[in-house]
Formats: C-alpha cells, sequence, structure tokens
C-alpha cells in the first residue's frame, strides 16, 4: 500500500515592494554588521596599541631603574623603601627605587603610580617582575599571580638576546594571557642583565568593549526600522505610476477601448511600458471593432435572405397536399430557418453591445405580470415540471420593453431546456431598498466548476452530451446579461447548491 505523498508547503508570493524592502533591509543589516564589527575591531586595537604604548615607557623607566640599581649598588632608602623626594635618580614618574636587590618596596604607592603613568582605573590590577640576568627573580609583586608566572617562565626561558653597549634598547614584546582569574596585557624587555615584566589586567577593557558591542547590537535593529521604513516609502513612490497604470487600465472594458494612458508626469523608466501598452490597447481596439463590425454586417446581410427564404417557405407550405412528406421536409426547414432568423437577431443585439449602440429605453414594466405570462407559456410546453412563483407587488423597472422580455425569456427557457425529468422551477421576486431582484431556479445535474464559469461565455453550451439533445446556440445567457448590463444592473449565478441551478437578476428600481 502506498503512503500519500506529503504536501507540500508554499509561502504565498511577495509583492514587489515588500522584495525590494526586504532587500534593502537585509543588505543595510549586513553592511552594519560588518561595519559594527570592524569598527568594535579598530577601537579595541587602538585601545590596545594605547595601552602597550604606555607600558612599554613605563618598562623603559623600570629598566633604567633596574641597570643603575646593577652598577652603582643599592641606593639608600627612606621609610618604605622609596628614596627621599619619590623621585628615584632623577627617572621621571616618580617611580619607587626600591627595587634594589632584596630590599622590599612599598607596593601599594608603586602600583598606585603606575596606575596613574598608565591612565587606567585604580581598581585596574596592575602588577610587576624583576628578572636578574640569572633569571633569578629579584622582585614580584604581591598579587602576581601564578599561572602568569608559569607561563612567562616558559616564554622567557633560554640565554637573553645580546644588547652592546651604546645603543637603544629593544623594543620589549606583548601578549594576552588568559586565565580563570582574569586576563592581562603583558609587557616583557629582556635585557642581557635584567628582565622586567609589567602585566596590566584587562577586566575593564573587555567590559567597555562589551557596552560598545551591546550599544552597536542595541542600534542595529533602530536603523534597521528606519531603513525599512525609507524603503517602504522609496518603493512606493517609486511604484505609485504603476498602481496609478494598474487602476487607468481597470477602468478601461471593451466599450473603452479607444481610451489612452496619459504618459505625461511619468519616470522615464516607466514611460517605454506606457508607449506599450497604448500599442496594444489600439491593436485591441482594431480588432474587437473589426470583429463587432463582421457581426453587425453578417447580421444585417443574413436578415433579408432569411426572411425571403421564410416567405418562401411558408408559401410553400400552404400550397402542398397537407400531411405528406413534403409538407413535412418544409417544415422541418422551415424550423430551421426561424432558428437561423433568432441567432443573426442575437449576433446583430450582441454586435450593437459590443459597440456600445445597445441602449435601455424609458419605458415602465412591471415583471411581475410578464413573468406570471411567461409561466404560463412555460406550464403548456411543460406540463411534468412543477412550477413555484412568489412575487412581491410592484415589481416596476425601466427599460427597454423588449429586451428586458428578451432577459426573461431566456431565463425560463434555459431552466426548462436544462431541467430534470419531474423537476421544478422556483420564480422568487423581490422588491428591496438597492432595486428589484428576480431568482430563477430549477431543478438540474449539479455543475461543475468550469461549466459555472463558463456559463455565460458566447456559444458555450455546457455538458456536450445533454447540449445535443436541448435546442440552443449558447447565446441566450451572454445577451442576457450584456441586456441586464445596459441597463444598470447585474445577472450572475447563484452559488453552488446541491441539485439545482439558479440566477440572480437584479434592476433597477423604476
Amino acid at each position: 500500500m502506498a503512503l500519500p505523498r506529503p504536501r507540500s508547503f508554499r509561502l504565498p508570493p511577495l509583492s514587489l515592494r515588500l522584495r525590494m524592502v526586504l532587500l534593502s533591509s537585509l543588505t543595510s543589516g549586513m553592511a552594519l554588521v560588518a561595519f559594527a564589527t570592524l569598527a568594535t575591531w579598530l577601537i579595541y586595537d587602538a585601545k590596545i596599541s594605547s595601552l602597550d604604548a604606555k607600558i612599554e615607557i613605563q618598562l623603559l623607566r623600570l629598566t633604567r631603574l633596574q641597570d643603575r640599581t646593577a652598577r652603582v649598588g643599592p641606593p639608600r632608602t627612606g621609610r618604605g623603601g622609596l628614596l627621599p623626594g619619590g623621585l628615584p635618580g632623577g627617572l621621571p614618574g616618580g617611580l619607587g627605587n626600591g627595587l634594589a636587590r632584596g630590599d622590599s618596596p612599598n607596593w601599594d604607592l608603586l602600583e598606585t603610580l603606575l596606575r596613574q603613568e598608565l591612565g587606567i582605573t585604580p581598581t585596574t590590577p596592575v602588577a610587576v617582575v624583576i628578572r636578574n640576568g640569572q633569571g633569578l627573580v629579584v622582585q614580584q609583586s604581591p598579587q602576581w599571580p601564578g599561572d602568569l608566572s608559569e607561563t612567562l617562565s616558559r616564554i622567557a626561558s633560554g640565554p637573553p638576546p645580546p644588547h652592546p653597549p651604546g645603543l637603544p634598547l629593544p623594543h620589549p614584546s606583548f601578549s594576552h594571557q588568559r586565565f580563570p582569574t582574569g586576563s592581562w596585557r603583558v609587557g616583557m624587555l629582556i635585557l642581557p642583565h635584567a628582565q622586567v615584566i609589567l602585566a596590566v589586567g584587562t577586566q575593564e577593557l573587555s567590559q567597555e568593549m562589551s557596552v560598545i558591542g551591546n550599544g552597536f547590537l542595541l542600534a542595529i535593529p533602530g536603523v534597521l526600522l528606519l531603513v525599512a521604513g525609507g524603503s517602504w516609502m522609496l518603493a512606493s513612490r517609486a511604484l505609485a505610476p504603476i498602481q496609478t497604470l494598474t487602476a487607468t487600465l481597470q477602468t478601461i472594458t471593451a466599450q473603452g477601448l479607444d481610451q489612452r494612458l496619459s504618459a505625461t508626469d511619468l519616470d522615464g523608466d516607466v514611460l517605454p511600458l506606457v508607449q506599450v501598452l497604448n500599442q496594444m490597447l489600439e491593436r485591441l481596439d482594431r480588432s474587437f471593432k473589426q470583429a463587432s463590425r463582421f457581426s453587425g454586417d453578417a447580421a444585417h446581410e443574413l436578415k433579408t435572405p432569411l426572411a425571403i427564404l421564410q416567405g418562401n417557405l411558408e408559401r410553400s407550405l400552404q400550397e402542398v397536399e397537407v400531411g405528406s412528406p413534403l409538407q413535412q421536409r418544409l417544415g422541418q426547414l422551415l424550423d430551421e430557418v426561424g432558428r437561423l432568423s433568432g441567432i443573426v437577431r442575437k449576433l446583430l443585439l450582441l454586435s450593437l453591445a459590443d459597440g456600445g449602440q445597445l441602449r435601455g429605453g424609458g419605458d415602465r414594466l412591471d415583471l411581475g405580470s410578464v413573468v406570471a405570462e411567461l409561466v404560463e407559456d412555460g406550464d403548456v410546453l411543460a406540463p411534468d415540471l412543477t412550477w413555484t412563483v412568489a412575487l412581491d407587488p410592484q415589481l416596476t423597472v425601466a427599460g427597454d420593453r423588449d429586451l428586458l422580455i428578451q432577459v426573461l425569456q431566456n431565463l425560463l427557457s434555459n431552466a426548462i431546456k436544462y431541467n430534470l425529468p419531474q423537476g421544478w422551477i422556483h420564480i422568487q421576486g423581490q422588491r428591496h431598498r438597492h432595486g428589484i431582484y428576480l431568482v430563477v431556479a430549477n431543478a438540474s445535474p449539479d455543475l461543475g466548476t468550469v461549466e459555472r464559469d463558463r456559463l455565460f461565455e458566447r456559444f458555450y453550451r455546457g455538458d456536450t452530451s445533454r447540449s445535443r439533445q436541448v435546442e440552443g446556440t449558447g447565446l441566450g445567457l451572454s445577451l442576457a446579461w450584456e441586456i441586464t448590463r445596459i441597463h444598470g444592473g447585474n445577472l450572475s449565478l447563484e452559488p453552488s447548491q446541491p441539485g439545482q441551478t439558479a440566477f440572480r437578476l437584479r434592476l433597477p428600481a423604476a
């Protein structure tokens, strides 16, 4: 047993305006994300470069102090391990000189001075390590992290590079070390007689970058909303000529194909479209007029020969022997001529309607009395059908009497011809504030979707197997629809109900 195939889900197509907005928003979003990423990286790199430059200055000062101590011996220290006046040997910055071998400097004051020179907050951790030429630790801050010592031991292992006297000091090396306890920016200056290492905590720098990143995250959605709104406005202005053209084209009917689209005040990109549409309307107008003229001319040309043929057949029918085979053949020919005359008359009316020459008159007509007469005739023609008539009084309309009677005849004739054996016909007429409504329903097989959509097409007769058994031309409903339209009304097929077909006629009340 084959399993049923899963239904595929498809999103409805997006409008051009919405696609333009989405595309511009997506492009802008990608550009904003790239800009935010690049800007964040540049800001971080600038801050790190600035911090590295300050660390390098302090490393050089600490190196000069250690170099002086190694050459002249430890200076005499005052209270707390600092030289009197706090200026070790004239070095700028007021750095402590209690960094001689074996001395214990005032670390709190030293770190405070380093923070001032580095331009960082008092809460930012700072640590210093000084080693001699043999790699032994001479001085080390109390808060120096142990993980960092192990890492720097691996980095600084090996003999120091030679440094000839009189040459400038080499540039220090920098690295970024991350540990569970925090992250550090480490500067290391290695000389033959000393190794000076200065580490600065970067937790506050990371917090600053987080604030900057959050600012971008908050700003990007707002900017995207502004971009989407601006894109919607620009797309609306760009598509406004297209909407105007659409509204104008919707007003052009078969009777108004001589209208043309205005090309004034249009953008250069839309102008070629207007020109092409006007050329198409011109071709349609020419073709439609030729077809209408052909139908009208053919109907006019056929009226006279058919009238002559009908007269001769009627005269010959009176001259032949009653009941003879010739009389039967002549009667059949006369029926066909009458059918052709009806087709010609309907084609002439349709050609007039297509050309806008069919007009409704000013006659007052009571639909109730006309329907009653037609029902009496229909009861004689179809005695096996059950008729139900419910009409409100004063169903009065204004228009061409003959044309409106033609509409009612077509509806009732259609209900009789396409009924079921022993079927029924229901006719209901009501007067409402919006006009006169007449519903003609009859028993019938269920109509398919294709049949319902094509009932008002010319020469369409529905199911071919049934059409062969029912007389007709397929012009009755299309002609009834055209006559109703020129009288300001509407003829429509009611929603499908099982076992019946119903037409609703609406005409303005007189």
